[in-house]
């Protein structure tokens, strides 16, 4: 109880806040989602003398630690304060990384309120969301030319109104990036074996919960691998046991290792090669690293199961053997992972908008969209 009246206190501090202060406003589900957001905040504050506000439903938000007379963070729930407040929130741009608006619990508001659309994966919008998971969104923030297509056919097939679209880009790729060039060579012994990680994507016929995912790591190991397990929340949360098991099994194996920050970027720097299903961390891993994936051809991540009505294929289907290699699960003790080659560069160029300065760009964008009426550019 105590915890509800402190969220509810926090809504009323915001809802408390100047018409002029809380033109803009933000939203995260939590932490994991700084790496598409932060930049974005950061810019603004930089480079304009905007008032921004940083609402959240993480604890352990990284907003709270960034200090500027600018900024203002407010923590709420995620259920029924975040609910209210979202249903009768009155600021002129909000931005989120949250699909499903206004189709289930969360409505939009009851207000004059812009609805823009941050991207956290480069995957189709058709195939790996539910149908009609932005038709309620104003802008949407695109990473690629594939987005732009995707959201162009939604709307011819969901007779919605054309919205803003925005040639964005792809933060968290373009951190991967910067991180890659700023950090010292990883060096490893000449004896030392290949690192691979295993980062599948979550879901009821996912690589980890279908059981394949033990299998993978009991072979490498066996091989003489590396091996570091790297679960997505959601199947830490729904596949425990599973996860539990493939732990419990290689714990004491010192070439096993088993990480659960999805925000984090270690393995991906330190490891050789990917391993993952319909994952939309193989773009970031292929593109932003230049490393080889494997795609085990479990069952397609569909959530909507009226995706063929969009005509278009998508982007995670066609993109995988310019990303690496598809084996089945019967395959795996085949795999040669020294055969495997890297995407091209051309390949990356070709899928992601701004490539290493999407901040830049979509900053300058909000910045521009909230000056007053008759300077805004759109």
């Amino acid at each position: 109880m105590f915890k509800l009246f402190k969220h509810f206190k926090n809504a009323l501090r915001f809802t408390n806040l100047s018409a002029d202060d809380r033109r803009l406003t933000f939203y995260s589900e939590g932490k994991n989602y700084w790496p598409h957001l932060g930049g974005l905040v950061e810019y603004i504050l930089e480079n304009s003398d905007l008032k921004v506000n940083f609402i959240t439903s993480g604890a352990d938000d990284p907003a709270f630690h960034l200090n500027h007379p600018n900024l203002s963070v407010f923590k709420i729930d995620d259920g029924h304060v975040r609910n209210w407040l979202f249903e009768n929130i009155e600021t002129e741009l909000f931005i989120m990384t949250m699909p499903d608006i206004d189709k289930y619990q969360v409505k939009r508001s009851k207000h004059s309120v812009h609805y823009l659309y941050v991207q956290h994966a480069l995957m189709s919008l058709h195939m790996v969301y539910r149908k009609g998971a932005f038709d309620h969104y104003d802008t949407i923030f695109c990473s690629g030319p594939h987005h732009v297509r995707e959201m162009r056919a939604i709307e011819k097939a969901h007779g919605l109104e054309p919205k803003i679209l925005v040639e964005h880009g792809y933060a968290w790729l373009d951190s991967i990036i910067a991180e890659s060039k700023s950090r010292k060579a990883f060096k490893k012994a000449k004896d030392a074996p290949k690192h691979i990680l295993i980062a599948p994507s979550w879901g009821p016929e996912g690589v980890i919960e279908i059981g394949v995912g033990a299998k993978l790591a009991d072979h490498l190991l066996s091989q003489g691998y590396q091996v570091t397990l790297r679960p997505h929340p959601e199947t830490i949360k729904h596949a425990k046991s599973q996860v539990d098991a493939i732990v419990s099994s290689h714990k004491s194996n010192p070439l096993f290792s088993y990480e659960t920050n999805v925000a984090g970027q270690e393995s991906l720097h330190n490891s050789d090669v990917m391993i993952t299903a319909w994952s939309g961390t193989a773009f970031d891993y292929g593109f932003g690293l230049g490393k080889p994936v494997v795609f085990i051809d479990v069952p397609k991540k569909l959530n909507n199961p009226d995706y063929e009505n969009v005509p278009l294929p998508p982007v995670e289907i066609y993109i995988r053997e310019e990303l690496g290699t598809v084996i089945s699960a019967d395959e795996i003790e085949s795999l040669d992972i020294e055969a495997l080659k890297p995407p091209s560069q051309k390949s990356i160029d070709a899928h992601v908008f701004n490539l290493g300065h999407s901040d830049q760009v979509g900053g300058n964008y909000i910045i521009n969209w909230i000056k007053p009426a008759q300077e805004r550019k759109t």
